[in-house]
């Protein structure tokens, strides 16, 4: 069966003069484009540069918000009071918001960034608490979520608009969580590797774990890491193989 499937990719990850990945040529490939928000990653010029280019280009805009953690790129695990984390998710999707206003454009989903969406992914009322926050902000957001885990658990609860997420550049455990980054084998280099995983995804609608497990779910969009050396010729391989299967690879939402 052939699918309508998104490509996205986390990117405006650059801060002040330093670059990281190359958002342009990624523009190329993706349909759907995740800005980093100022804590984790970015500030307010990389911001609206990235959400101007990707907008020129057709790409949907996303905010992907993470823990305050420019250092450590949003992948420490912090433990906040839950009415602070409900403030640090307002404090980005405004500022992702106006940027993404000021160049034209509108946020059209959301997503959580690193040590954040993997705890998210155990706990499902964490999970609430962020998604809660940004349904509350904007009721439009499509929330991208790791399927079979607490976030989807959490979204079912909540009944907003949800797209399924899995990633060309990750394997998975057997409980549809990702394998940890320290992990032999958690990163996927390879773009033709990828590109093979995504279509067989895909086609199947399942999480192909690295144990060769299937778990049936909901697929949705397709993410390529932006700060991933390959992840270019990953997101050209994966696209250009999709497409091959007579899959039509567009936006999560169309304009309106």
């Amino acid at each position: 069966m052939k699918r309508k499937i998104d490509l996205n990719a986390d990117m405006g990850e650059g801060f002040g003069r330093w670059s990281i990945g190359d958002d342009s040529a990624l523009l190329e490939h993706i349909t759907s484009a995740n800005i980093a928000c100022g804590l984790h990653a970015g500030d307010p010029d990389v911001m609206a540069k990235t959400m101007r280019a990707a907008l020129n280009k057709g790409v949907n805009l996303g905010a992907h918000p993470g823990f305050p953690d420019l250092q450590g790129f949003g992948r420490r695990r912090m433990k906040l009071p839950e009415s602070s984390l409900r403030n640090m998710i307002r404090y980005q999707l405004g500022a992702a918001d106006a940027m993404a206003r000021a160049e034209g454009g509108r946020l059209r989903h959301f997503k959580l960034h690193g040590a954040l969406s993997n705890m998210a992914s155990e706990d499902t009322a964490l999970a609430r608490a962020c998604y809660e926050t940004a349904l509350d902000f904007d009721p439009d957001l499509v929330i991208l979520i790791l399927p079979l885990t607490a976030m989807e658990e959490a979204m079912q609860a909540l009944g907003g608009n949800w797209a399924g997420e899995i990633f060309a550049d990750r394997a998975y455990n057997e409980d549809a969580t990702l394998v940890d980054r320290s992990q032999p084998g958690a990163m996927i280099h390879d773009p033709v590797e990828a590109a093979a995983n995504m279509v067989s995804m895909v086609r199947e609608q399942a999480i192909i774990c690295a144990s060769g497990k299937r778990l049936p779910c909901r697929i949705d969009t397709i993410c390529v890491h932006g700060d991933t050396p390959e992840s270019l010729e990953i997101a050209r391989t994966v696209r250009a193989r999709l497409q091959a299967e007579g899959n039509e690879v567009r936006p999560l939402l169309p304009d309106r």
